[in-house]
């Protein structure tokens, strides 16, 4: 797989809490350069890109992010607001308390709420795998399939670790033929990258993919 290809299927992220508008605009030209899938960006920042940028760009955002806790209807706003703004993706993080109590089934309620709301609009959900046993990760793939999600996705990067080469084997077990996977935190290099993509991702979140295929070192996430 060429850079390019591989750049297509790259979330460009930059959610770092002090990121500036000077960042995002980069963020942003490097997306529109390299032909990133999309910018994963703070919601604050969603209307003065598309305001910026038009439809030049993708716009991802994230949702509940990154612990997870807030109640649905938190969440529910948040989406309204992303989408009314011009988001065009949304990465929600389940709630991981309840998962860990065994609330399998309002958690999946929660994501089928939250699709709802997106409607045609593409939704990520992250499960945070770091925090989970097996069993808990094969519950969040049924729930992420019957709520009717688009995507399971590994990881917020701001855990205590990232996505692996065993969790996305473990998702392409246990997910529905209609939910695609997405790789986050830690893809630090290039054969990273190419080996999620290798693996079946069809998405990949960092911050780090186009300075890799520049040939730069990069720190991120």
């Amino acid at each position: 797989m060429t850079a390019k290809e591989m750049l297509g299927k790259v979330d460009h992220t930059q959610l770092k809490a002090f990121a500036t508008w000077e960042d995002i605009q980069k963020l942003c030209d490097e997306a529109i350069q390299y032909h990133t899938a999309s910018v994963c960006v703070p919601p604050c920042y969603i209307k003065r890109i598309h305001d910026s940028y038009g439809e030049k760009i993708n716009i991802c955002t994230v949702v509940g992010f990154p612990l997870g806790y807030s109640v649905t209807e938190a969440k529910v706003a948040e989406v309204r607001k992303a989408l009314e703004d011009g988001c065009n993706e949304i990465d929600m993080v389940v709630n991981i308390s309840d998962v860990k109590n065994g609330l399998f089934d309002k958690v999946e309620e929660e994501i089928r709420t939250l699709k709802k709301e997106c409607g045609d609009h593409i939704l990520k959900v992250i499960i945070e795998t770091c925090y989970l046993t097996e069993e808990e990760k094969i519950a969040m793939c049924k729930a992420v399939t019957d709520a009717g999600a688009d995507f399971i996705k590994t990881s917020t990067g701001f855990g205590t670790g990232g996505a692996t080469k065993e969790d996305v084997e473990l998702f392409k077990k246990y997910i529905g033929p209609k939910v695609k996977i997405k790789a986050a935190g830690g893809v630090s290099s290039m054969e990273d990258l190419e080996m999620f993509l290798e693996l079946g991702c069809d998405r990949i979140g960092t911050s780090r993919a186009v300075g890799l295929c520049k040939g730069e070192l990069t720190e991120g996430y």
